[in-house]
Parts: structure tokens; C-alpha cells; sequence
């Protein structure tokens, strides 16, 4: 979907002070109250705004071992199995992947002993061949929202002007 300025705007401002309500993202940015508040609904209905939800610490909760599992898969198993991996929770992300690997998981642990546990509940699901696992040492760059939405922002159609209500 295409964004204009104010899109831009009004996303940039979520991500900069995301416990700021319309009211404020209104006047920082010199818009009217419904304006933010229907464009807010219309790129949350488009899916552009995915969740309102805080992003917690895994680290912080006691799981600071971060990492990537690749599962290579039986044919015709990915469907079952993924349904399957919803039941290890340490499991906080997968993806159908090319290459080697079928799926691609971010998995967290307590420690080397509990990830080689996580590990082997995965391995215990149906459908598994072979995993392949990378440690995180250390995250360099942090999840960016922000620096897409400045290509968007200079891609942006500038026909309507923040600021101006």
C-alpha cells in the first residue's frame, strides 16, 4: 500500500513515543484528532500496524539464551508440524524458509541445558529429519522500523501536508 506524508508521520510518532495517545499525536504533529485517529484505523485495518502490544525482554523474563534453530522437515509434514510447534513455548518465532531448511525458529532458553532441551522437544515433534542450531552472542542491530519508514517517507507522495489540519 502506498503511504503518504502523514502516514509517515503519524507511524514515525507511534514508534517514537508509542504510550502517547491521538490526542497528543494530533497536536505534535498539527492535525485534527480524527484525522490521526482514522488513518490510525485504516493502517491498522490494512495491517501496516500489526500490534499495540509492548515488545518484552526475554532476556529480562530469565530466557537469556537467544537462538536459531533450522529444522529440515519430511515432505508433506510442514503443515502438521507447524501446528505441532505452537506447543513449545520457547519457540517465539518460525518461518517457512528456502534453502536447506524448511523452517527457520527463534528459540529462547534459560541456559545451554534448557536450549538443548528446547531442541529435543522439537526434535520429539512429528516430521523432524535433521536441526541445525546458531547461538546469538550478541545482537547488533535491534529490530528497525523506523529507518523503513524513512524510505517510505521519501518515497512518499507529499500532496498533503503535516501540519496543515
Amino acid at each position: 500500500m502506498a503511504l503518504d506524508q502523514i502516514d509517515c508521520a503519524i507511524l514515525g510518532e507511534l514508534l517514537r513515543r508509542p504510550r502517547a495517545g491521538v490526542r497528543d499525536y494530533a497536536r505534535t504533529l498539527g492535525l485534527a484528532r480524527g484525522t490521526v485517529q482514522a488513518r490510525l484505523d485504516r493502517l491498522t485495518a490494512q495491517g501496516v500496524i500489526g500490534d499495540y502490544a509492548p515488545q518484552l525482554s526475554h532476556a529480562a523474563l530469565g530466557f537469556p539464551v537467544l537462538a536459531f534453530v533450522h529444522i529440515q522437515l519430511q515432505q508433506g509434514s510442514l503443515e502438521s508440524f507447524a501446528t505441532d510447534l505452537e506447543s513449545v513455548p520457547q519457540v517465539v518465532e518460525a518461518h517457512s524458509v528456502t534453502g536447506d531448511a524448511d523452517v527457520l525458529c527463534r528459540v529462547v532458553a534459560r541456559n545451554n541445558r534448557d536450549l538443548e532441551s528446547v531442541i529435543q522437544a522439537i526434535l520429539d515433534l512429528g516430521g523432524v529429519v535433521r536441526t541445525r542450531t546458531e547461538i546469538s552472542l550478541t545482537e547488533r542491530v535491534a529490530r528497525r522500523d523506523a529507518t523503513l519508514l524513512g524510505v517510505l517517507e521519501a518515497e512518499a507522495p507529499s500532496s498533503s501536508r503535516v501540519g496543515s489540519k
